[in-house]
């Protein structure tokens, strides 16, 4: 496991991410044409658009699935290079994709700790056994502070459902994250008690857990519920943002389908 990197402190009252500048090419297509943006310290921030915009191009870029060609990016006012996911879970940048990236054959235990499996020693060679009563116990308490209820833990995660597998790969997520955590439209193909709670747990993590919030949607009412600040792309390039809210919801519209050109760009900044 790669051993996590401390955040440096953020020196003035820097933001806990700043992007400025992202350019990514694809051959000829530019997908990223200069984009800032900034999340500030416990706060969620929802990044809108439509398909196409270049959401998920920069959310893999501060991921370290894509590296920029241009640009920098900041962690507490410090520049680093995340030129890998690795690298990005060592600065304690965490992502739950759409697919979520579970394995369905296996129980949520191992699930939750692939790749960051909890050992004890094992004679004097460095090796170890796996501490699977550790990590149980772990995963109940780390479930038990998001709220999360699961009828079994030993349960195969393929049986269960469609809430309960959301629940588990945040819960993962969180385990790991110490700076930021990315969701990817976390509530698509949930129904509504299964909705609400993912909610609730946006809600709760940036006082519960000190992490700030990078959300991907298309709802605008999960938008205005959750976000502190939205931020609009569209053809790579950020039009614009606003404090979500019922007053704006027009204005936030109107930027992601191309009739209010940067409109909206009123409240706080990030």
């Amino acid at each position: 496991m790669t051993a996590p990197i401390e955040p440096a402190g953020a020196a003035g009252g820097a933001p806990v991410l700043e992007i400025r500048g992202a350019v990514k090419r694809f051959g000829a297509v530019t997908a990223l044409a200069g984009v800032d943006l900034t999340v500030g310290h416990r706060q969620v921030v929802g990044l809108l658009g439509d398909n196409g915009a270049g959401k998920s191009t920069l959310i893999k870029a501060i991921t370290g699935v894509h590296q920029l060609d241009e640009g920098k990016i900041l962690l507490d006012g410090r520049e680093v290079t995340v030129d890998a996911p690795t690298t990005a879970r060592a600065h304690g940048i965490e992502a739950v994709y759409q697919d979520l990236a579970l394995f369905d054959n296996l129980d949520v235990v191992t699930n939750l700790y692939l790749g960051h499996e909890l050992t004890r020693p094992r004679g004097l060679r460095g090796l170890g056994w796996l501490d699977r009563r550790a990590m149980q116990r772990d995963a109940q308490e780390r479930l038990e502070k998001l709220q999360v209820h699961l009828p079994d833990l030993r349960g195969h995660v393929g049986l269960m459902s469609g809430g309960q597998r959301q629940a588990i790969a945040v819960a993962r997520a969180c385990a790991f994250a110490s700076r930021i955590l990315i969701l990817d439209e976390p509530t698509a193909a949930l129904g509504v008690r299964e909705t609400r709670n993912v909610l609730d747990t946006v809600r709760r993590l940036p006082e519960d857990h000190d992490i700030s919030v990078i959300l991907i949607s298309h709802n605008m009412d999960h938008v205005v519920q959750v976000c502190d600040d939205a931020v609009v792309m569209r053809q790579g390039r950020v039009v614009g943002t606003a404090v979500p809210s019922p007053e704006t919801v027009e204005d936030i519209v109107g930027m992601i389908v191309g009739a209010k050109e940067g409109a909206g760009q009123k409240g706080r900044s990030a």
